[in-house]
């Protein structure tokens, strides 16, 4: 039996291990389609964009665009995980490019970031589905950590997820990128691989060796830049005539970001196109909503009396008639009369808060008395 001595001196003659030789490159994948394939025209209007993003955008022309989107190891931001699939859409003149770029180990990560970089440099601005909150603050975090933070190109960003849940939210409900192919594009995916197995399939490539693994990886990769571009022009569209929208929801909800931007006018148009069916409640109360705002009283009184008319909204215009009948027509009798179908209407809601209401009764009834 060898002693602890003789063990030590064999293991110090042992040959160390080859040193594994420094990486060249990581992988480098390109997808061609054409220009055909894509509607999105050569000039993007400048306030289309800013009506989208709520941020001022100049015009922007189809080739400044870079289409950008990470698969990843997790999907937290901690210091374990990194992006190890980049892919980037570009349009040129002779159509789409995606350009993918894998690093086949962890020591290929610097080289994947300075391909980013690179691409990303060449571009004005980019567009990404959720970049803001996940894919931007996980890459300059590991252009932080491989010290290449100078390199990270930050630029005009166009976020579409925010952007499509103010759109499509309303009847969609659910707005990730699959449930917008369908109900939005039309497109159907087939033997896709959902999102929660994409890191073990990586670290199983990892183990093994076996690129198979990353085929469904690379191509889901490819779908999702390519619906990047189909979904912005979309939303381009719709921006910029709201009215192409079939459905009442998503006018409605143009008419939503058109107000928050300070476009009434045009806010106003969707309202109105919208008021039908299951948001003609909330197209109508946003029109009147409107022109309360603006001091238009009578406008938004007539509303109102449609609302009522049509048994819409509960108390809420009964009593918005009310405050209109004595605040600005100073006609007692008639908010008296308004509040008091409103408390009607009111008492055959279970949860409703009637102390509000019958305050306000009292008050008008002392109002009417002092008056007499």
């Amino acid at each position: 039996m060898l002693s602890l001595r003789d063990k030590l001196k064999a293991a110090g003659t042992s040959k160390p291990k080859a040193a594994k030789p420094a990486p060249k490159d990581c992988m480098v994948k390109e997808a061609r389609f054409p220009l055909s394939a894509f509607s999105l025209p050569p000039r993007l209007s400048g306030a289309c964009l800013e009506t989208m993003q709520g941020l001022p955008f100049g015009d922007v022309y189809r080739e400044d665009l870079c289409f950008l989107d990470t698969e990843t190891t997790g999907l937290s931001h901690g210091a374990g995980t990194v992006a190890f699939l980049v892919g980037i859409g570009f349009f040129d003149e002779q159509g789409f490019t995606v350009r993918q770029y894998l690093m086949r180990d962890y020591d290929e990560e610097a080289l994947l970031l300075a391909h980013v970089s690179e691409e990303m440099g060449k571009r004005q601005v980019l567009c990404t589905f959720n970049g803001a909150t996940f894919d931007l603050p996980l890459l300059e975090a590991r252009f932080t950590m491989q010290r290449m933070r100078e390199l990270y190109p930050k630029k005009p960003h166009v976020d579409l997820l925010p952007t499509s849940r103010r759109v499509w939210k309303l009847r969609l409900k659910k707005c990730n990128l699959t449930s917008l192919e369908e109900a939005v594009l039309g497109l159907h995916r087939e033997n896709d691989l959902p999102g929660a197995l994409v890191p073990e399939r990586y670290f199983s490539f990892l183990k093994t060796g076996d690129f198979s693994l990353l085929t469904d990886i690379l191509d889901h990769n490819v779908q999702d830049i390519v619906s990047l571009a189909h979904i912005l022009d979309r939303l381009m569209r719709l921006h910029d005539m709201p009215l192409l929208a079939q459905a009442p929801e998503d006018v409605f909800s143009l008419g939503r970001v058109y107000e928050k931007r300070g476009k009434t006018d045009k806010a106003r148009v969707c309202y109105r196109a919208a008021d039908q069916g299951s948001v003609s409640i909330l197209a109508r109360g946003r029109m009147a909503e409107s022109f309360r705002r603006e001091g238009d009283w009578e406008a938004a009184a007539g509303v109102y009396g449609r609302m009522i008319s049509d048994h819409q909204g509960g108390p809420g215009p009964l009593v918005a008639m009310a405050k209109i009948c004595e605040h600005k027509r100073r006609d007692i009798p008639a908010a008296i009369e308004y509040t008091r179908k409103a408390i009607i209407l009111a008492s055959d809601q279970p949860d409703a808060d009637m102390a509000p209401l019958q305050k306000r009764l009292e008050r008008l009834l002392l109002k009417a008395r002092r008056k007499d």
